[in-house]
């Protein structure tokens, strides 16, 4: 008789943690930075943006925001580096003459130096987002 019910509490418990999974994959697929990252293809993304992972403003980390607030005032900027040249060694943006990009910090939380992030703009009013210190960009669409 014991194995008869047992495995209504297993299947029961099977269910709930199935449920608990799909749950749990739609609240991290709809909360990560990855939700925004569709490559661009809509009409209403710039053409500078085409083909690229991209990301709305407003989805950026607060300290992004701020910083771009920042960009848009023309500073005052906190740290020394920031509207330097970026030279785009990497290539991972539109190839451009030397002088096209400017690179601005984005203050990580808990980090003891300028952390890994950086919003980099370009002349014709491009802004990138990049949390991994130019290993990858989004465009940021505004």
């Amino acid at each position: 008789m014991l194995l008869r019910f047992a495995p209504r509490p297993l299947l029961r418990v099977s269910r709930t943690l199935a449920g608990l999974l799909v749950c749990l994959s739609v609240l991290l697929t709809g909360c990560s930075p990855g939700t925004d990252t569709a490559t661009a293809s809509s009409a209403s993304t710039p053409a500078w943006a085409q083909g690229m992972a991209t990301v709305q403003q407003a989805r950026l980390p607060a300290e992004a925001r701020h910083t771009l607030a920042l960009i848009d005032k023309g500073g005052p900027f906190p740290y020394a580096r920031d509207g330097v040249v970026f030279g785009n060694v990497e290539g991972l943006l539109p190839k451009h003459q030397r002088g096209y990009y400017h690179e601005y910090t984005v203050r990580t939380p808990g980090s003891h130096d300028r952390g890994a992030r950086r919003i980099v703009t370009g002349q014709g009013g491009e802004i990138y987002y990049t949390d991994d210190h130019y290993t990858s960009f989004r465009a940021v669409l505004r």
